[in-house]
């Protein structure tokens, strides 16, 4: 019997055998000595150093992800376009990813793999440059504008100046200075800093998970992935919570005086420290791109056979090799060859009708997975009047662990089972739709529309129809206001006035967020018990049982997010099952290219179109130009962006009823087959015997598997 293995294990297995294994008449007098190895090399390294890679693109992803917010504000631009600078991301995974995928496993794979994370720290970097290259934070207040035309410590917001001061503040005639800064377009800086971390982030998914699955035991292989995606959970935890606390600064901490500042947090003006989490970021993807400097390009499979068939491989390999042994030389492959060969394993690969009719129900889920995730905190904070720090804080802390927890057990689950593709499809899509029925919750826990004076309701408190602007009244028709402004006050009725002059106050006590304007016309309309006529600064909270129902969203959110991450190893992991051995990489690495092209860079930009038509007070720029959303309608948005990650989901499982059809019909009429080997097929998912689409066992035959179910 011979093993093959390659010429450089041959050699140094000869070498190594040689002095203690002397040769009498073609026998091994002495049992081989195994080489010692080192708990800090192979593949434990590099399943630690990936673990380290995976949380470091997680946590710059999140990053991203929690402060899409405070990009909005800070660039003053709609969701639509923060939407296509968080999908910018996904365009620069797409330039790469599926000839990395295909040329990966030709190359240094952990090489490869640091490369995209050098590229990854710089693109990082880049996106918090724009911070250092623009003015100071201006946002929208009226008070500056006040306090510079009256000098006496009183402000009169009703006073005959008032339009003229909105007229100034508006900048209805912009000057050439003021143009030129409109059109700098910062943010596209931004935009391409993500694009760059996306080229960066190509090699770490199709070229960690082929080299991990090459090298590790096929029974091992499912709680490897696992293991690993649910470390990288770790990556998000940190990122939100990172992203928690860089909310809750002020973006330009450390250059202006704080107090001075007359926002809070919970102001929909209000822009936290957003380039210190990138700027953190980018020092994670550097650190975690050393280790793979020092890894080997392959690494040598588990050996699962004995001691005595070891023993006698070796003998049968020193005879073949003891007069004649060299290595054998591949033949250079034209580079017309090998395009020709690289579009025909994609060929291969989507004329796989499993594979692709998998591949069109995960695209669908993840489409909707993309918009929900992306626009999250800001669900949160316009449904439930949370500010963005706290909404952040949430998801770290409570529907995260919940995920990590759900795919670790997965895997768990998936090794102790050992399910092949029909259970694995059974157990995955099941939990899926499991908590898909759950998350259908969301619909009966949101919360009222805030109660603004002028856009929910009217001036006395009576509510108006959708997109029906009665922001004038007559309680503040003498006060000449602009109607372009936003800076709102909270009366003690309740109501959220625009503006401190639309409320029709003429008197201000107080300095900053301490200002309280009194004698304020139009609160008497509303029809005060108290007789208190004074506003203060900032918006009113919502009603009480507001918070009780953001407490009943967030439960459902946990119990959701569990079961929806406790089916995802298993699904991945026919995405493996699903192809020929040699074309795992390639299946990956189009897996990810289906799911950047056509569900991350999209996903985000209709998802932001669709909200901003919720949009009821847009903000106005230093220019006059229209910037970002301050209030939504809270109805409309949330039946906007719940219905349509409802309407991507429910279709998705329709699609995976059919692909288990498929799969079932398929494994039945293999069953029908003579069984090989006994009834038995333990040879591993990269065995040249094993060449066959979605007839790679977990471990155990065909039929076994189906007897788990």
């Amino acid at each position: 019997m011979k093993v093959e293995i390659g010429s450089d294990n041959v050699d140094d297995s000869i070498q190594e055998a040689e002095p203690t294994q002397p040769l009498d008449d073609g026998a091994i007098s002495q049992p081989p000595v195994k080489k010692k190895t080192s708990c800090c090399t192979g593949l434990k390294v590099f399943l630690a150093a990936l673990s380290f890679t995976y949380l470091s693109k997680t946590l710059s992803g999140t990053i991203m992800k929690s402060s899409i917010t405070q990009i909005e504000r800070r660039f003053d631009i709609p969701s639509s376009i923060a939407g296509l600078i968080d999908g910018s991301f996904e365009m620069g995974n797409l330039l790469m990813i599926a000839f990395v995928s295909y040329y990966g496993a030709k190359i240094h794979r952990p090489k490869a793999i640091a490369l995209g994370c050098f590229i990854m720290s710089a693109g990082s970097i880049l996106t918090a440059m724009p911070h250092f290259f623009m003015g100071y934070y201006k946002y929208e207040t009226t008070l500056n504008a006040m306090s510079s035309v009256n000098s006496t410590s009183s402000i009169n917001p009703c006073s005959v100046d008032q339009k003229d001061i909105g007229v100034s503040e508006t900048l209805i005639e912009p000057d050439p200075g003021c143009k030129k800064e409109a059109s700098s377009y910062m943010w596209i800086y931004v935009l391409l800093g993500n694009m760059l971390r996306g080229i960066g982030e190509t090699p770490i998914t199709p070229l960690g998970i082929s080299y991990l699955d090459d090298f590790a035991k096929e029974d091992d292989a499912p709680l490897y992935i696992a293991l690993l995606h649910t470390i990288a959970m770790i990556g998000p935890m940190l990122g939100f919570l990172l992203g928690s606390l860089c909310a809750r600064l002020y973006v330009d901490i450390g250059f202006v005086d704080l107090g001075s500042i007359n926002i809070t947090p919970r102001d929909s003006r209000w822009v936290g420290a957003w380039w210190l989490g990138f700027m953190i970021a980018g020092v994670t993807a550097l650190i975690s791109a050393i280790p793979f400097c020092f890894l080997p390009k392959s690494l040598k499979k588990p050996e699962e056979e004995s001691n005595d068939k070891s023993s006698s491989d070796l003998s049968n390999i020193k005879e073949d090799n003891s007069g004649k042994h060299s290595p054998i030389k591949q033949k250079p492959v034209k580079s017309s060859a090998s395009l020709k060969d690289f579009f025909i394993s994609v060929k291969a690969v989507l004329g796989n009708r499993i594979y692709f009719v998998f591949l069109c129900s995960v695209l669908l889920q993840f489409s909707s997975f993309v918009g929900f995730l992306t626009y999250k905190p800001k669900y949160m904070e316009q449904q439930y009047g949370q500010s963005a720090s706290k909404s952040n804080f949430i998801t770290g802390l409570t529907s995260l662990p919940a995920v990590a927890i759900g795919i670790f057990l997965g895997g768990l689950l998936m090794k102790k089972y050992k399910w092949g593709l029909i259970g694995a499809t059974k157990f995955g899509f099941g939990v899926s739709f499991f908590a898909f029925l759950i998350s259908l919750l969301h619909f009966f826990v949101g919360c009222e529309n805030h109660v603004v004076a002028g856009l929910t309701v009217s001036y006395d408190g009576t509510p108006v129809a959708y997109g029906e602007n009665t922001v004038f009244s007559s309680c503040n028709s003498d006060c000449k206001c602009a109607s372009n402004q936003w800076d709102p006050v909270c009366g003690d009725n309740g109501i959220t006035y625009i503006t401190a002059c639309l409320a029709g106050c003429k008197v201000s006590t107080g300095h900053g967020k301490n200002t309280v304007f009194h004698n304020c016309s139009c609160t008497e309309v509303a029809g005060l018990l108290s007789g208190n006529t004074s506003v203060t600064l900032g918006h009113c909270p919502k009603r009480d049982d507001c918070s009780r129902k953001f407490i009943y969203y967030t439960v459902i959110q946990v119990i959701s997010a569990f079961f929806y991450a406790l089916g995802g190893t298993p699904t991945y992991m026919i995405t493996l099952r699903c192809v020929q051995p040699e074309l795992k990489s390639l299946a990956v690495g189009l897996y990810v290219l289906t799911m950047r092209a056509l569900a991350g860079i999209p996903a985000p930009v209709y998802y932001g179109a669709l909200i901003d038509r919720t949009c009821l007070k847009w903000g106005r720029g230093s220019c006059g130009q229209r910037g970002a959303c301050r209030i939504y309608d809270s109805n409309a948005y949330r039946k906007a962006y719940l219905g349509l990650i409802t309407g991507l989901r429910a279709p998705s499982y329709l699609i995976a009823l059919l692909f288990f059809l498929m799969v079932k019909k398929h494994y039945q009429a293999k069953d029908s087959k003579p069984t090989e080997n006994g009834g038995k097929e333990d040879i591993p998912m990269n065995g040249e015997t094993n060449s066959k689409s979605c007839e790679y066992s977990s471990g155990s035959s065909d039929a076994e598997k189906e007897s788990y179910i």
